[in-house]
């Protein structure tokens, strides 16, 4: 029990403030389908948690900070550039293919990536080994990013509707240029 509580308490606070809110709102607000956006988060943060328990020892040996660190600035490049692309919604038909499958699958690889040497899957390898009980290390961990993101995936599909979605588009653009630049030069949070 302590290896949840633990791991809980620590991950939803390393969580809060930290870049995958911020994706979790764009996300949100970009599919306006919070159901599916929940999923692919939920998903991402348990393969994430899963591979951090087991492989911790060798994500350290073999991703080095400086290749972590141009994978994540890359990234948030990406989404920089993302969120600025024109929205593509043609027919009924693609419009209903994005709020089914669209924002499960993007925000699950979106959410990976952005998951990818963070703060929280090292806290999370960190008590794997603490702890001797990484099925509730794992558990812990993601319902603290869970909850540290539903507010988050609220929030966006909340303001999607109420903000226009271009001004929503240079927000995030901004954020995730932000976050990059920050990534590069080492800075965790702003």
């Amino acid at each position: 029990m302590e290896a949840l509580l633990t791991s809980f308490g620590i991950v939803f606070l390393a969580e809060l403030g930290d870049k995958t809110q911020f994706l979790s709102l764009y996300l949100a607000a970009t599919y306006r389908n919070p159901l599916p956006v929940l999923g692919g988060i939920f998903v991402a943060t348990l393969a994430s948690n899963i591979l951090a328990g087991l492989f911790g020892h060798w994500i350290g040996e073999y991703l080095t900070p400086g290749i972590l660190r141009w994978t994540l600035t890359l990234s948030f490049v990406a989404f920089a550039i993302w969120a600025l692309l024109p929205e593509r919604r043609n027919d009924a038909r693609s419009s209903k293919l994005i709020g089914q499958r669209g924002a499960f699958w993007g925000t699950l690889v979106s959410f990976s990536i952005a998951e990818l040497g963070d703060k929280t899957q090292i806290v999370t390898a960190a008590l794997s080994a603490r702890f001797n009980g990484l099925t509730m290390v794992i558990i812990g961990a993601t319902v603290g990013m869970m909850l540290a993101n539903l507010p988050a995936v609220i929030g966006g599909h909340y303001f999607a509707g109420r903000v226009p979605s271009r001004i929503a588009n240079y927000i995030a653009a901004v954020i995730f240029a932000v976050q990059a630049v920050l990534t590069f030069l080492g800075i965790e949070k702003f």
